[in-house]
């Protein structure tokens, strides 16, 4: 017998572990511990579209490869020899980041998927709903208010780490931004958004997730803390995805746990 994994197999894993039609799902997914794909990546994401069915919709973290960033001064400038050789932000072209793994792209890639406008928040879909999800994201804090994870939580939806350590919790984002808590650090950076006429940059800000969002918290594994305290609450259903250790979340009830812990532990 192969040890291929096909779709059907990864349909039955996805239906297992709690994913129903209807469901709008952000998922991560560390491919390596998944197995052997008759058609590697694709075979997961085919298995989700079907998973969810024709009213569903999925959604990942795309965020930008821009690695303009390493020229920015203190102050978030780029330097003026370079502003004319930096591509800017596209949507419809932009790689995403290579730090979250190859499964974002190859959603990006995947005919009929739409990615949303805002480079370093910026979100791919596909489904009935993908549309909704990513329109309108702003350029400014793009974790917030009206960003897809605040209509991710809005539409009751889901969280599935296929493999994912507890750690890349894209939603946990969306926590820093809501939650009440003091000496929240703010980027501000210049950034370059492709134009019908070139390159048009615009400073942007956000506050600053690149490490913790406060420094009250710094050295703090808080994305694994609030992952774990919430599993040991009892939520959340855990599985297998092909060989891949998974786990099943309520966006909305991670969101509100999250918060709480922010703010009971940012203090």
């Amino acid at each position: 017998m192969s040890d291929f994994l096909s779709s059907t197999d990864l349909v039955a894993d996805l239906s297992e572990i709690g994913i129903r039609p209807g469901h709008i799902v952000m998922v991560h997914a560390a491919m390596s511990t998944v197995g052997n794909l008759i058609n590697g990546p694709d075979t997961l994401i085919d298995a989700l579209l079907k998973a969810v069915g024709s009213r569903g919709s999925i959604m990942a973290y795309t965020d930008w490869d821009a690695r303009y960033e390493d020229l920015l001064d203190e102050a978030g400038r780029v330097p003026t020899a370079w502003r004319d050789r930096i591509a800017g932000f596209d949507p419809a072209r932009s790689r995403a980041v290579r730090d979250h793994g190859i499964f974002p792209e190859f959603l990006r890639t995947t005919p009929g998927a739409l990615r949303s406008a805002n480079p370093g928040a910026s979100m791919t879909a596909m489904g009935a709903r993908a549309d909704w999800l990513v329109a309108d994201h702003r350029p400014d804090y793009g974790y917030g208010p009206a960003s897809p994870l605040a209509r991710l939580v809005e539409a009751e939806g889901k969280v599935l780490m296929v493999g994912a350590p507890r750690d890349t919790m894209t939603l946990i984002h969306h926590a820093e931004h809501l939650a009440d808590i003091p000496n929240k650090r703010i980027k501000r950076w210049e950034v370059p958004f492709a134009g019908p006429d070139g390159t048009i940059w615009r400073k942007c800000e956000e506050f600053d997730t690149s490490d913790a969002v406060a420094p009250q918290l710094d050295g703090i594994d808080y994305f694994t803390a609030i992952v774990t305290t919430y599993l040991e609450t009892g939520r959340g259903r855990r599985g297998r995805i092909g060989a891949a250790d998974s786990l099943l979340v309520d966006a909305g009830e991670m969101l509100e746990h999250a918060v709480a812990w922010l703010e009971r532990n940012g203090r």
